[in-house]
């Protein structure tokens, strides 16, 4: 039988890596590791395979175009997903108490609108509860899902929605309806109606004029090719 021998500053190398190793393991675990990453990640269009479409409608302003919306969606009997910020909450929590009334579902848009990406993790997170709890004082319910300003979702942003208990929300198709000059009534449906539809998709608007003018048309066309509007959380 052969013995080897092996010199003493390589089996105090092959130690400190392994010592090492397992710190970096036990730190990764701690932090969440890849569990935590799967979960910190934006959604941008849902899993369910039925054909059903969500329409997610930011609101920041607005206020005298979302009752034209409502009565559209009211007529149309669908339920959509209203993500509202705290600051408009605040203002008009009537119309914020109207919304959840009438059976849709209510977001968190955050507070004051802010850029989440340029903000650090305790400054999203302060933003988000300082929302969640002015649209839980008015609906007497917890939003669970969270469409950050801008579309930013950076690692601060996500961390801190993750850490509040929030899915985060982004989109598949976009009105852009925001854009000056405004977007053409055809241009704002074949947006959200076009290729993008499909199976669990997320389409994205704001309660503008324009927006409010073409929705019975976004919502005939999308019916017409077979699927079924419903609110945000019925597609993840």
């Amino acid at each position: 039988m052969r013995v080897y021998f092996f010199p003493k500053w390589l089996i105090q190398a092959v130690l400190i890596g392994l010592c090492a190793l397992l710190a970096a393991g036990v730190l990764w675990s701690f932090l969440g590791g890849d569990d935590a990453a799967v979960m910190a990640n934006p959604v941008y269009q849902g899993t369910n395979t039925e054909k059903r479409v969500a329409l997610a409608i930011n609101v920041d302003w607005g206020e005298d175009v979302l009752p034209e919306m409502l009565d559209t969606l009211d007529k149309a009997q669908i339920h959509a997903t209203f993500f509202v910020t705290g600051r408009f909450a605040e203002k008009f929590p009537e119309l914020v108490e109207q919304i959840a009334a009438a059976g849709h579902e209510i977001g968190n848009h955050g507070y004051k609108h802010p850029h989440p990406d340029q903000l650090s993790v305790a400054q999203n997170q302060q933003d988000i509860t300082k929302s969640e709890a002015i649209l839980e004082r008015i609906t007497g319910v917890k939003p669970t899902l969270y469409a950050p300003p801008y579309g930013e979702h950076g690692e601060t942003c996500l961390q801190a929605a993750d850490q509040c208990g929030y899915t985060t929300i982004l989109w598949t198709a976009d009105t852009v309806d925001w854009e000056d000059p405004a977007p053409s009534h055809d241009t704002l449906v074949q947006r959200v109606t076009g290729d993008k539809l499909c199976s669990g998709a997320i389409l994205l608007m704001h309660p503008k004029a324009h927006t409010a003018e073409a929705l019975p048309d976004i919502i005939s066309t999308i019916q017409a090719k077979g699927y079924q509007c419903v609110k945000v959380s019925e597609v993840l």
